[in-house]
């Protein structure tokens, strides 16, 4: 049976002893983290959120506490009274590895039965098991230092907006269904019968409607919801640092948030970051690297030769600038040798993963230049487009031609999948960085129709709206977003601020006036009513924490987080509802 723990107070944590505390008399508290036995001498390793200590029962030791820790095993709560000394075999690889506390008493405070999963880092337990066994699986002394650097961002987010005017409200969670770009999460109302709530894909109706309500600076550390098909590092609830300004530009807004990332990354990281960052307009990070999300932290950039072989007889290129696409390249530095034609087939399989119908390779040999498509191209065709890549021994040029989002997609991600076969992204540096003046609309080819970009509430750049109607694929918007190592961790805009604009907006992306007001009416209404020009941005929080953390997994830095099939397998959710739970709610289900 565990033991109460009667009159003892825990003085010290664990993993916070040191030399200085040689000589004192102490009490621990925590899980027992391994035990090791030599005869009439014990060693317990004792583990709390600081760290771990070393615990010794020997013939100094009261008996009676002495055979007590002969009952310890891995995960027992105990107590323990004792004296702190030095150490006689130290452990340069702990930082209490100089002392160990030689024990007086011990309580068990509750017992454990054998873990299902090993309560140590890289334990190489399933991810499935993991999740399942969450409780264990935090107590990892990798899984304690993610949440606590979580904690510790919260705290540093928060101290700074409130140093610099932000005010934080909270926004409600159960709001009306409005589209967003992706698909509510619903909840039905039982008061309201057959009417249902949407839980929020981001505050932004809410915080706009602040910055009408006059609150100038406004903050929240938001929970957000989306039903969509999860990928990797994606989660159904995730949460953001929510931000909003009013009587500001793109400079405003950018300005305070590169105070605020440099902060960041003082306060967390103990780095001092420079300021201004560099940046990178939507159209020069596409035709350079391919993604709006660019790592220039290494070359392979994309190079455009569609004037090149425009008239080629190689129809592949000809007929796909024809068509208004373009044909473009990457030249994969001193890397030839490196690909064997198996190799570059792989490649060529992996660019289709993005839409192509196939990849063009040129290898520019000591002897020779070897390439299949060689036989179609003209002597200086063929020159001209090693001179594009400024092609030199030991190259292999890798060209896509079609759309040009297809080529963008395909060079663009060949180029980071390729940069991370040979580790070409250095550890220990950040690539910090603006994307600006994104298109205000993209064309879905499925539902013939221009969608928006980022979301409806975005302002077209001023010298541009006049093309809404004549070439809106023209519009450029008044959005950015900020990427640290290829990543997108932030992203905002300046915001409509004009009724009879938001309304044209509604209008292009094909929101009868109808149809605006039953989705957008309660905006729409308060926007009558004075509207100051306003602007904002939103952080993902959890994929801060991972850059912060080092992890490569979102999983890491979220204490329960869900499956990529959505499910939670340490509580069991999603569940059935019994018949009466439903007709509560109004809902039947055609379910068989």
């Amino acid at each position: 049976m565990a033991e109460k723990m009667g009159n003892l107070r825990r003085t010290h944590y664990a993993g916070e002893l040191r030399d200085s505390n040689i000589g004192k008399e102490v009490v621990l508290m925590g899980w027992v983290a391994s035990e090791r036995s030599f005869g009439a001498i014990n060693f317990v390793d004792i583990r709390d959120i600081s760290g771990i200590a070393q615990v010794v029962f020997d013939e100094n030791t009261p008996k009676e506490y002495l055979d007590m820790s002969n009952k310890l095993r891995s995960e027992f709560v105990i107590a323990v009274k004792g004296t702190v000394r030095e150490r006689s075999s130290i452990n340069e690889d702990i930082p209490t590895g100089r002392i160990e506390v030689l024990a007086s008493e011990l309580k068990i405070l509750d017992e454990s039965e054998v873990p299902p999963i090993y309560v140590k880092d890289n334990d190489n337990v399933s991810e499935t098991m993991r999740l399942q066994y969450r409780t264990l699986d935090l107590r990892k002394p990798e899984m304690q230092k993610n949440l606590l650097t979580r904690a510790k961002l919260y705290k540093v987010t928060r101290d700074f907006l409130a140093d610099n005017r932000f005010v934080e409200v909270e926004t409600p969670i159960l709001g009306k269904p409005t589209p967003e770009g992706a698909r509510d999460y619903i909840v039905p109302s039982r008061v309201n019968e057959g009417k249902f709530y949407a839980l929020p894909q981001s505050p932004q109706l809410f915080k706009q409607m602040l910055m009408v309500s006059g609150y100038d600076r406004y903050f929240q550390i938001a929970k957000c919801f989306r039903d969509e098909d999860l990928r990797a590092n994606r989660q159904p609830e995730f949460t953001q640092i929510d931000i909003e300004m009013s009587f500001v530009d793109v400079e405003d807004v950018i300005s305070i948030q590169e105070k605020f990332v440099k902060t960041m990354f003082k306060e967390i990281a103990d780095i001092d970051l420079e300021i201004p960052f560099k940046r990178l307009t939507y159209k020069e990070a596409m035709d350079r690297f391919g993604v709006d999300k660019p790592d220039t932290r290494f070359g392979y950039e994309l190079k455009d030769i569609s004037d090149i072989v425009k008239s080629s007889e190689f129809k592949v290129f000809s007929d796909a600038i024809a068509n208004g696409g373009s044909a473009r390249l990457i030249n994969i530095n001193g890397k030839a040798e490196d690909y064997s034609r198996k190799d570059i087939d792989k490649l060529t399989d992996f660019a289709k993963t993005y839409g192509a119908k196939g990849l063009s390779w040129i290898k520019i040999n000591e002897e020779d230049i070897q390439s299949p498509i060689s036989k179609f191209l003209s002597e200086d065709e063929l020159n001209n487009i090693i001179e594009a890549a400024d092609g030199k021994v030991g190259d292999l040029i890798l060209i896509a031609a079609d759309k040009d989002k297809v080529v963008y997609d395909v060079l663009g991600n060949l180029r980071n999948h390729i940069a991370d076969h040979f580790n070409l992204r250095p550890n220990d540096t950040y690539d910090i960085l603006w994307v600006t003046e994104f298109p205000l609309f993209e064309y879905d080819d499925e539902e013939e129709r221009f969608v928006a970009v980022h979301h409806p509430f975005t302002s077209p750049m001023d010298e541009d709206i006049e093309f809404l109607d004549s070439d809106p694929g023209k519009v450029r918007s008044k959005a950015y977003d900020i990427v640290i190592n290829g990543d997108e961790v932030g992203g905002g805009s300046i915001r409509i601020s004009n009724r009879a604009l938001q309304s044209k907006m509604f209008e292009k992306l094909g929101i009868d006036e109808k149809s605006q007001e039953e989705k957008f009416g309660f905006l729409l209404e308060s926007f009558k009513y004075g509207v100051p020009p306003h602007g904002g941005i939103a952080y993902g929080f959890d994929r801060l924490t991972m850059l912060f953390t080092g992890t490569n997994n979102i999983k890491d830095v979220i204490a329960f987080p869900k499956t990529q099939s959505a499910t939670d397998l340490l509580t069991g959710a999603p569940i059935s509802l019994s018949e009466d739970q439903l007709s509560e709610v109004h809902i039947k289900t055609n379910l068989e």
